[in-house]
C-alpha cells in the first residue's frame, strides 16, 4: 500500500463515507473513489463493504488495521520531526523511562527544557526489558531506568540514586526501621521489578518476613492502593513524593536501601549536545530530590 492508500483507508474508517473522507483529505469525492479503487486493485481484495449507506471495513481490512495504524503513527512522527527541524529545533530525543521515573523524576528533567525552542522530545514509559529492546533496535535514543545491569551493545551512565521509602496512612516514625514493617500489611513490588528485587534482598539479609497481601508491578499503583486504604507500601522515594496525598506519611527506611538511577544509550550512538544536557539535568534533579526530606502531607 502507498501512503495515499493508507490516508484514504484511515479517513474512511474515521468518516464512514467516501464523501466525508474526501473532505477530511481536502480532495474531491471522485479522487477519493479512485484512490480506494487503486488500493483494492493492488491488494487484490475489497477493503470496505457498503452497509446501510455507510462503508464498513471488511474482515481483511480489520486484520490490516493495526499495522496501518502503526504506519500512520510512524508517519506522524516523521512529520513532527520534519516540522521541528523546519522550525530550527535541531535537538530531538526519543526518551524511554521506567513508569516510576516517568512519574517522579522525568517531569522535573523535562521542566528544565521548558521554553527551549531548540529541544523536542518523544517520551515513552516501559519496563526495563522493553527499554533495552528499544535502545538495541534504535527505537529509543536514551533510557532512564533503575536497572543497574550492563547490557551488551549499551552504555550505562550513572546519574544518581534514590532510595526506598515507607508510605502509609498511619502515623509512622521517620526514619522507620525495617523491623517495624512487620506490624502492618505491606503492598510489595514484584521481584521482577529491579526495585522489588533490591527490597527482597534487603529483607532476606535482615531475616525479615513481611505480611504481604498485595503484590504490584508499578510504584504508582502501590501508592494508589495506600491512598485507598489497602495497606502500606514500600516504593522509591521519588514516586512516593509525587504521589503523596493528604493524610499520607512518607518515611525513609533505616537502614537506607539505595536505588541507582541510570541512563542507558546505544554504544554506537554518538552523544549529541541534547543527550549531554539531559544527562546533566538528570544528575541535578536526582541530587536536588535526594536532598529533600519526606514528610506528612496534611
Amino acid at each position: 500500500m502507498r501512503l495515499r492508500h493508507i490516508e484514504i483507508f484511515e479517513a474512511i474508517c474515521q468518516a464512514g463515507s467516501l464523501t466525508q473522507a474526501a473532505a477530511l483529505l481536502n480532495i474531491s469525492q471522485p479522487a477519493a473513489s479512485k484512490i480506494l479503487a487503486h488500493a483494492e486493485s493492488q491488494l487484490g481484495f475489497k477493503l470496505f463493504d457498503r452497509v446501510k449507506g455507510r462503508l464498513v471495513p471488511t474482515r481483511e481490512a480489520d486484520i490490516l488495521s493495526p499495522q496501518i495504524g502503526q504506519l500512520s503513527e510512524d508517519l506522524a512522527h516523521v512529520r513532527k520531526l520534519a516540522a521541528n527541524l523546519r522550525q530550527g529545533r535541531q535537538g530531538y530525543l526519543r526518551i524511554g523511562c521506567a513508569p516510576a521515573i516517568g512519574l517522579g523524576l522525568l517531569p522535573r528533567i523535562i521542566q528544565r527544557f521548558h521554553g527551549n525552542t531548540q529541544a523536542a522530545f518523544k517520551i515513552s514509559t516501559m519496563h526495563s526489558p522493553d527499554l533495552v529492546e528499544g535502545l538495541l533496535t534504535q527505537a529509543l535514543d536514551i533510557a532512564i531506568t533503575f536497572d543497574d545491569h550492563d547490557h551488551p551493545g549499551l552504555h550505562r551512565i550513572p546519574v544518581g540514586t534514590t532510595e526506598l521509602a515507607y508510605l502509609s496512612r498511619e502515623p509512622a516514625p521517620n526514619p522507620v526501621k525495617l523491623q517495624q514493617l512487620t506490624a502492618r500489611p505491606v503492598i510489595a513490588l514484584d521481584t521482577r521489578d529491579q526495585v522489588g528485587t533490591l527490597m527482597d534482598h534487603a529483607l532476606r539479609a535482615a531475616g525479615i518476613t513481611l505480611d504481604t497481601r498485595i503484590m504490584v508491578q508499578t510504584h504508582y499503583v502501590a501508592c494508589s492502593l495506600v491512598d485507598a486504604g489497602c495497606g502500606d507500601a514500600i516504593v522509591d522515594l521519588l514516586t512516593g513524593r509525587a504521589m503523596l496525598r493528604p493524610g499520607m506519611t512518607l518515611s525513609r527506611l533505616d537502614p537506607v536501601i539505595a536505588v541507582p538511577v541510570n541512563i542507558l544509550v546505544h554504544t554506537s550512538d554518538p552523544l549529541s549536545l541534547l543527550h549531554r544536557d539531559v544527562i546533566d539535568a538528570a544528575r541535578q534533579v536526582c541530587a536536588a530530590l535526594q536532598d529533600g526530606s519526606p514528610d506528612t502531607c496534611r
